[in-house]
This record gives C-alpha cells, sequence and structure tokens, in this order.
C-alpha cells in the first residue's frame, strides 16, 4: 500500500488544530499515511499544539506568512516518497474513511477528488463544485444571483443540481478545503502556483490538471466537515478573493474578454454593495483601483 501524505498549511491555526487531528485516525482508516505541515510563521500556539498532540507529525516552518499554495509546496517538498496526497484546511473535520475513498477514486483520467463538503451545523452539503469562469456566467451571476443562476449551466460557475451531489461528478474545480492528488497529477502539474496569496490558487491547479488530462471529481460516499465559509470572509479576503478571480481569467484569455469578466464582476459586487454587504463595497474600491490586479495583498 503507497503513503498518502497530508497535507496541512496553518497560519495560526491553534484553535481549529485540535479538533483536526482528533479526527484524522478515522478519516485515515484503512491508509498507510504520514502528515506534513507547514507553518507559515503563526504567532500563537500553532506549533506547540502540534508538538504535544501529533509529535510524529514532520513540521516545516516557511518562515513568513508565504501564503497558501506556498505552504503546500512547502510540505509537499518536505513529504518524502508518496503515492498521493491529501490537502487539508485545519477547519475540516474528516468523517469515517473519509480519505480511503477520496483516494480509491483517483485513477482512470481522475487526478483530483473531493468529498461531500458540509458546513458546520449544516444538514445538506455545500454547493462545493464550479465551473470554469466565463463572461456570461459573471454575467449570470451578476444580475440574478449565484445560486438562482447555478440551475443553468451557462449562467453561473456554481453547480447547485442536488444530483451532482448525489453520485462521482466531474467539475472544472473544486472548494479546495479538502482534496486526495494523484501523485501522477503532482507530477505532470508540477507546484501549485504562488503568484495566488490566497483564494484561486486552488482553481488554477485544478484548471490546469484538467488541461493535462487529470479531472476533478466528487466522491459523494467521502464526507468531511467544514468550519469555514463565506460568512466568516472580511472585507479585506473577499477583495482578494474577488481580485484573484480576475487575475486567474486574465492568465487564460485576452485583453478584451477580460476586460469584460472583470466589468460583469463589478456589476455583481457593485449591486450587493447597495444592499449593504460591507465585503463587496471593499471589493468594489480593489476593482477600480488602478494597479490592483496586479498585485497579491496578504490578510
Amino acid at each position: 500500500m503507497s503513503t498518502v501524505a497530508v497535507i496541512v498549511v496553518t497560519w495560526n491555526s491553534a484553535s481549529v488544530l485540535p479538533g483536526f487531528l482528533a479526527a484524522l485516525p478515522e478519516g485515515m482508516a484503512g491508509l498507510d499515511w504520514r502528515l506534513v505541515v507547514a507553518d507559515n510563521d503563526s504567532a500563537d500556539d500553532t506549533v506547540e499544539v502540534l508538538r504535544t498532540l501529533a509529535p510524529e507529525a514532520t513540521v516545516v516552518s516557511t518562515g513568513r506568512n508565504a501564503g497558501y499554495a506556498a505552504g503546500v509546496n512547502a510540505a509537499i517538498s518536505a513529504a518524502g516518497e508518496y503515492g498521493s496526497v491529501l490537502i487539508c484546511n485545519p477547519d475540516i473535520r474528516m468523517r469515517q474513511g473519509c480519505a480511503k475513498r477520496l483516494v480509491d477514486s483517483l485513477g482512470q483520467g481522475v487526478g483530483i477528488a473531493v468529498p461531500l463538503l458540509y458546513e458546520d451545523g449544516a444538514d445538506t452539503p455545500h454547493h462545493s463544485l464550479r465551473r470554469e469562469s466565463t463572461v456570461l456566467r459573471a454575467l449570470g451571476e451578476a444580475v440574478i444571483g449565484n445560486r438562482r443562476a447555478g440551475r443553468f449551466p451557462a449562467l453561473s460557475e456554481l453547480v447547485t443540481d442536488p444530483d451532482a451531489y448525489r453520485r462521482p461528478t466531474r467539475a472544472d474545480w473544486a472548494t479546495g478545503a479538502l482534496m486526495a492528488v494523484s501523485g501522477e497529477c503532482l507530477a505532470d502539474c508540477g507546484p501549485w502556483d504562488e503568484s495566488f496569496f490566497l483564494y484561486s490558487e486552488e482553481t488554477e491547479f485544478c484548471l490546469r490538471a484538467r488541461d493535462l488530462g487529470h479531472a476533478t471529481r466528487l466522491e459523494p460516499a467521502a464526507e468531511a466537515v467544514h468550519l469555514g465559509g463565506e460568512s466568516q470572509v472580511s472585507p479585506r479576503l473577499w477583495s482578494l478573493l474577488t481580485l484573484n478571480r480576475v487575475r486567474l481569467y486574465g492568465r487564460r484569455h485576452g485583453a478584451l474578454a477580460t476586460a469584460a469578466f472583470r466589468g460583469a464582476v463589478l456589476l455583481r459586487e457593485t449591486s450587493r454593495a447597495a444592499l449593504g454587504r460591507k465585503a463587496s463595497r471593499a471589493a468594489v474600491g480593489a476593482l477600480v483601483r488602478p494597479g490592483a490586479l496586479r498585485k497579491t495583498p496578504g490578510p
């Protein structure tokens, strides 16, 4: 049985790590695995918690708040030999056998497997599957909202069809809170793109993997709870998320298409800001600021 490297990136994660570590043995049941954590210069007791509760873990210090993709790359580089990796946020709580179901679903064109995600306290699955960005989808979300538009594949990135979450479903990309990645996919794709400090790094990796023949697939038999969510994203982080969406689109399309996409995203955030959403108001300010898309601010 090949080893699974469990990759975790931490930054001031002391409060959520005990729960993650407590759920890890059941979540990884049936697999040979090792834990590798990249810590982005936490100012709290994150490293001490790891030393106390997971003394066998390999802990890599990046020496700075290097961003999520940089942390993933640092941990993978320190992982030694592995057949696949499991990339986890520390606020994930895997349910029994989650990881094995994900790892077993890799292969035959699937390079990335993701679980059925539940937000903390929710009874229904989180809509974690996504379609690739288009100008029409950005306009659809701006005009009628992403959840209503999600019923129409041409009009939204968000996959909301309940059937898609009841069966194994391939998507252009998926929420990156927990994903299994095959060794072959990693070898073909190379490192995660560190120019995305936070947000869109998993989108870029999934799209790059898809372009190289490695699909992203939901495995509904694998389940996990994610403590985070959009409701907890601050105005500063929402601005970063929004800017990185446009930056990534610009990497894959020409200047005119990117300008149209940016305009559609700006329309969406402006309409939400008019309804009083502070995070959207901050995103509007970032989108109209000259040079904002050339920068990657950290939290």
